[in-house]
């Protein structure tokens, strides 16, 4: 029996981020993280405490909705040594399975049929010196096994992206990964970000946080 894993949220809702924002899906969201990002939108999750849950307890509530994507967030997810037997559970369970991480960790033990959503610290969060070099090389040799993983970039100002343009230049990702630029609002304006994108004909996907327009009251559980 794995230990507990401990829980800062169980939720069902719409994906507001990735290239699977719009679709339902059910989030775990881990207690704890390891980064202080300077616009983090879900402190709670290392400021409270969670809730000590069983593997079963969270794949007893998942089997409620069959079907819907699972993804297991934070915090920072890889933390807890009991998420790795909770994505091969789920997995197993016939789940497509998300995980959401912030790249400051080693991602040589996350299955291949996990899809991995990692973060770039931009130099605005405070957290880039906290970027693992060696993922890069990790999603490169996923992708060339068939992972379908993704690189996402948040975005305070025009100096992160010019900083996230040179890092995709200088390390190929274009070829190799779906890209994620998302601007921390009201820092930077979702349309400022459009036109930087549009004048540098980068291959990168604007996302825009759904769940933040559909729900703007809800701090979280969206």
């Amino acid at each position: 029996m794995t230990e507990p894993l401990n829980v800062s949220e169980l939720f069902y809702s719409i994906q507001g981020e990735s290239t699977w924002a719009g679709l339902p899906c059910l989030f775990v969201r881990l207690a704890g993280c390891n980064l202080r990002c300077a616009y983090c939108d879900a402190r709670y999750a290392w400021q409270e405490p969670g809730t000590p849950m069983t593997e079963d307890k969270i794949l007893a509530w998942a089997a409620r909705r069959p079907g819907v994507p699972v993804e297991i967030t934070g915090g920072e997810p890889l933390l807890q040594a009991a998420a790795y037997p909770l994505m091969l559970a789920l997995v197993r369970e016939g789940r497509e399975v998300l995980l959401e991480t912030n790249g400051s960790l080693a991602l040589d033990r996350v299955p291949d049929t996990v899809r991995i959503i990692m973060d770039i610290k931009c130099p605005d969060s405070g957290m880039a010196g906290h970027n693992l070099p060696n993922n890069l090389e990790i999603l490169r040799e996923r992708q060339q096994c068939g992972c379908r993983d993704e690189i996402k970039f948040v975005l305070s100002s025009a100096a992160d992206f010019h900083w996230a343009r040179a890092l995709l230049a200088r390390e190929g990702l274009a070829a190799t990964h779906p890209l994620l630029f998302s601007p921390v609002r009201p820092l930077l304006d979702p349309a400022i970000l459009a036109r930087l994108l549009l004048e540098y004909r980068l291959p990168v996907r604007l996302q825009l946080q759904l769940h933040t327009l559909l729900w703007p009251e809800k701090t979280r559980g969206a």
